[in-house]
């Protein structure tokens, strides 16, 4: 096997190289600190490099992407095509055609138990499209000698979170969880993070990394919290809740929404989209949800600040989205059983990986192992490249890529004890789920 650059290589590297103008000034220019100061995304990073080493033909087995591997349903791309051929290819509505706009909020009211309206959604090109705008819309750079607005962030949380809301102005408040809660936080520590400065509390069940999810009890304590903050310390508090894997759950655990809690229903944001439960990642569909005179009022935000990026998503895709919602329900329940099984088998695999500490996963499609306990060994080595030191999860998926041809991600990225874990992706076959686990147990039992 040929040597393969480091992370840290491909991100120093990630910019395409300048053209040759004569010009040693231009040289010198440089881009804004607020994009050349942030981090590029580990998880494409370690994504983009498997698919590099697997297009030269290498039995690479990849667990880094956190998309479906089923093709999306029949019925919603013919939706698609037929609107295409009957001529829907002009400019729509920033937000969205009305009738799609109802068929969401329909949705909403009908299976979340959020009180919304049409007038209360923004359609979007993805979930981290709606993310980042409502970010925009919520946050204000501090003034000079104020301090910033901050945002609660459990951790570890989606890489992109964090990133999202800096470059809206908020710093980031990280909240602490471990393996042993589920990567879960507890109203307590919520009551005790909340000042007059928060802004946003941010919150992802099911959860990207960890794939676990809070309970409706567990939810409904959390905005307890939150309507009593409201109340006295913290009167613009915010709640953004990512939704994104609410259909793919299996664990006996109920998807609750938490913007459907009356007391603090107006001033929660919902975040969904279609692209984890209808295998539509690639169509770059997103929408986000309010409620009430707020919820209406962060929505016409975010229509202003949308209309000056990207206006509307593809127009033919709309009958698209109602055709996901409205006609689905099937395909959508297979791929959960499918998900179901895979989670029960990725779980029972790592329990047996000697030293690996993993919850069991019970929604989303990741589990997200803590590997810790061998830190400090040396890798074994394997397909030409020597063994090196494991120092951290960056140095575990390294070798273990390098090595045994398996990708996962580490967790760093993902904040809080993620530095202690890898993410492990089981949008795959449980034939490509035994091969690689088969794999790790090889390299974990050559570690000295």
């Amino acid at each position: 096997m040929g040597t393969f650059p480091t992370m840290s290589t491909l991100a120093s590297n990630s910019s395409a190289a300048p053209l040759s103008t004569g010009s040693s000034a231009a040289s010198r220019m440089n881009v804004s600190r607020r994009v050349s100061e942030m981090k590029p995304s580990v998880t494409v990073a370690f994504m983009n490099r498997a698919k590099t080493m697997k297009s030269q033909g290498l039995d690479v087995l990849g667990f880094a992407a956190g998309e479906p591997d089923f093709d999306t349903p029949r019925i919603i791309k013919d939706a698609a095509i037929e609107a295409l051929n009957a001529g829907m290819v002009k400019y729509m509505p920033t937000l969205g055609d009305p009738e799609t706009r109802k068929v969401l909020a329909e949705k909403l009211v009908r299976e979340n138990g959020i009180p919304t309206t049409a007038d209360h959604i923004a359609i979007s090109a993805g979930g981290k499209h709606s993310l980042y705008v409502a970010c925009q819309c919520l946050f204000d750079f501090p003034a000079p000698g104020e301090p910033p607005q901050e945002a609660i962030l459990p951790v570890p949380a989606w890489v992109s979170y964090a990133p999202i809301i800096e470059i809206a102005g908020g710093k980031v408040i990280e909240l602490q969880t471990t393996a042993a809660s589920d990567f879960k936080i507890t109203p307590e520590q919520l009551k005790k993070a909340i000042t007059p400065r928060t802004r946003g509390f941010f919150i992802n069940s099911p959860s990207n990394p960890c794939g676990t999810m809070y309970s409706p009890s567990e939810l409904k304590a959390l905005a307890q919290v939150i309507a009593e903050a409201a109340r006295t310390t913290a009167p613009n508090l915010v709640v953004v809740s990512d939704e994104l894997y609410e259909k793919i759950v299996y664990g006996g655990i109920e998807h609750f929404s938490i913007g459907s809690v009356p007391e603090i229903a107006e001033r929660t944001l919902t975040i969904n989209g279609l692209s984890k439960a209808y295998a539509m990642t690639g169509w770059r569909i997103g929408y986000a949800a309010g409620s009430g005179v707020f919820g209406k009022k962060l929505i016409d935000a975010m229509g202003v600040l949308q209309g000056q990026m990207t206006t509307n998503i593809t127009s033919f895709t709309y009958p698209a989205i109602r055709a996901a919602i409205l006609k689905t329900a099937d395909e959508v329940e297979k791929m959960r059983r499918a998900f179901a099984d895979r989670a029960a088998a990725v779980h029972a695999r790592l329990t047996r990986v000697p030293g690996f500490k993993c919850p069991k996963p019970t929604g989303a499609f990741y589990a997200f192992p803590d590997v810790s306990a061998h830190f400090g060994k040396t890798s074994p080595g394997g397909n030409g490249t020597p063994g090196r030191k494991i120092n951290s999860a960056m140095d575990f998926c390294e070798a273990l890529l390098a090595e045994q041809y398996v990708a996962f991600v580490p967790g760093e990225d993902f904040g809080g004890c993620g530095k202690n874990c890898v993410r492990i992706s089981f949008a795959c076959s449980i034939d490509q789920i035994n091969k690689g686990i088969d794999r790790v147990e090889t390299f974990v039992a050559g570690l000295k």
